[in-house]
């Protein structure tokens, strides 16, 4: 029987098993995914094989990235179908082909700046481009910036600082840029997405959010921002409802539009445990990846991980 999820306009046919990973093979926890023009899926994990690739049906088509990245978290499609890869435990940003040929480095491999001196970079988590193909990068968990890059590579400038305040950060986890040049910051700690000009000037921030954690806005006129959220941080409030971890979905004012997910976090048919990163293809379709094996101990401190604990599922969006 079909698992049917969300609200209005944004109902979907929720998929658990659709990615048919080749036999032997793991996903072990997924930290980001993407999609290219043709509704390829790219799956960057934490297992063997970084980086999986598949059709929409789910069919396995190649996979990349073996021993580059020990750390996979955040994945950006640029326009060109050339993908940008976070590592925040190797402290570096890699745009690569849709093969895996690299053709760009951002900051220096396995060698992490300064704890919170504020250059780039110290466990940074995703990437976004503007307009006019400037990159953003999200930095991230040692440091609490932004930082803006030319399109060649070259270092423009950084903006923001550890705080709670307009414009500081508290763990700035993810990042995306609309086609007018905002830039909407996944501020996770401080439970916001903050929106700035592309020159770091705050502008408003979106708030009933908890832990924002994965963001991803369709680059279109308009777009809606799908938002995916952790649940709580603290034995205090684990069994608090309405928390997440869920997906949230909204439009570019913050409006909440849908929520799915259950009440706490679960292994349930509709719970999530770490929705990490997400992205939505041309049909509407959500992917979503989850980060569950590092957050079990958070929930479960005293039963071990199960073996195929779940980290990828698909939302089919009903018409």
């Amino acid at each position: 029987m079909a698992i049917i999820v969300g609200s209005g306009d944004y109902r979907y046919e929720q998929i658990d098993d659709w990615a048919k990973v080749p036999p032997g093979w793991s996903l072990h926890e997924v930290g980001a995914v993407g999609v290219d023009k043709r509704d390829n899926v790219y799956v960057f994990n934490r297992g063997e094989h970084p980086m999986m690739v598949f059709d929409r049906d789910g069919n396995f088509l190649r996979a990349w990235g073996e021993g580059l990245f020990p750390r996979a978290h955040g994945l950006h499609m640029a326009p060109d179908d050339t993908v940008f890869l976070t590592d925040d435990g190797d402290h570096s940003v890699r745009q690569c082909t849709l093969e895996g040929k690299v053709l760009l480095t951002l900051g220096t491999p396995g060698k992490p700046a300064q704890f919170m001196s504020g250059e780039p970079f110290h466990r940074c988590t995703h990437t976004a481009l503007s307009p006019k193909g400037e990159i953003y990068v999200s930095d991230g968990y040692g440091n609490a910036r932004v930082h803006k890059y030319a399109p060649d590579g070259r270092h423009l400038m950084s903006w923001g600082e550890s705080g709670t305040e307009p414009g500081q950060f508290n763990l700035v986890h993810n990042i995306s840029c609309d086609p007018d040049g905002w830039v909407y910051v996944a501020d996770r700690e401080n439970h916001r997405i903050q929106v700035f000009d592309g020159n770091g000037r705050y502008e408003t921030q979106f708030n009933n959010l908890h832990r924002p954690c994965g963001i991803f806005m369709p680059y279109c006129t308009c777009p809606i921002c799908y938002v995916g959220e952790l649940g709580p941080a603290t034995r205090t409030n684990r069994n608090y409802a309405n928390l997440g971890p869920r997906i949230s979905i909204i439009d570019n004012k913050g409006n909440l539009l849908a929520r799915i997910g259950g009440q706490h976090p679960g292994t349930g048919p509709t719970d999530y445990i770490g929705p990490h990163g997400l992205c939505a293809d041309s049909r509407g379709d959500i992917y979503v990846g989850e980060v569950s094996r590092t957050l079990w101990p958070q929930y479960w401190a005293d039963q071990p991980v199960p073996d195929g604990v779940r980290c990828l599922r698909k939302l089919r969006k009903i018409s």
